[in-house]
């Protein structure tokens, strides 16, 4: 198949879809919350957690303040709250009242945990790294809240139960698919594909 290239990076997409989560945050008796698409797991041991996040935003200089933050991830029924605290600045707007958001009790951490997320990490920040007009926050997780009936029986997230929320970019949401996961077993395809 045939392949464009292209050297403008204006808007670069092909990693999307991705987990839409918001982020919140508190410092100076303030709580804020922010839609955050570019987020992923660095480490098991210790576990670690990278959101990222730019300099511009509100929640940037909460978490710089305070060392914390949690991310929070939800499901497509309430996508409508990743588009409103994605859409206006903490700066202007109490977004946790104006919008609603419930919290449930933090248990490490002072940044909210949100009642709509089916699973939400809490993290201190052990390091920060800048990366263009980013910075990529990497934080120890130090308490996991989750709703057991979206795993059903396992680690697995039954997506009959719960379906996150996918973003596509822009303004784009939809949902994975609830057809039965399939599971490719690497080591047998691995032997299977060198004839072992």
């Amino acid at each position: 198949m045939e392949k464009a290239v292209t050297e403008r990076m204006d808007s670069f997409y092909h990693h999307y879809p991705a987990v839409a989560t918001i982020v919140t945050s508190h410092a100076g008796g303030r709580d804020n919350a922010m839609a955050v698409a570019w987020h992923c797991a660095l480490s098991r041991q210790p576990p670690v957690y990278m959101v990222a996040i730019s300099p511009k935003r509100f929640s940037h200089g909460l978490i710089v303040e305070s060392g914390e933050f949690a991310v929070n991830f939800i499901p497509y029924a309430s996508a409508k709250l990743v588009a409103l605290v994605g859409g206006c600045s903490g700066r202007d707007v109490d977004k946790l009242k104006a919008f609603g958001l419930a919290c449930v009790p933090s248990h490490k951490v002072k940044a909210p945990v949100l009642e709509a997320a089916y699973a939400a990490y809490e993290c201190r920040v052990v390091g920060r790294h800048a990366t263009g007009d980013h910075d990529a926050f990497f934080g120890e997780i130090v308490a996991v809240h989750h709703r057991p009936a979206a795993y059903g029986s396992g680690r697995v997230m039954d997506l009959e139960q719960m379906q996150p929320i996918l973003y596509l970019g822009d303004d784009l949401y939809t949902v994975v698919s609830t057809e039965a996961p399939v599971c490719l077993e690497r080591q047998s395809l691995v032997r299977g594909a060198l004839g072992r």
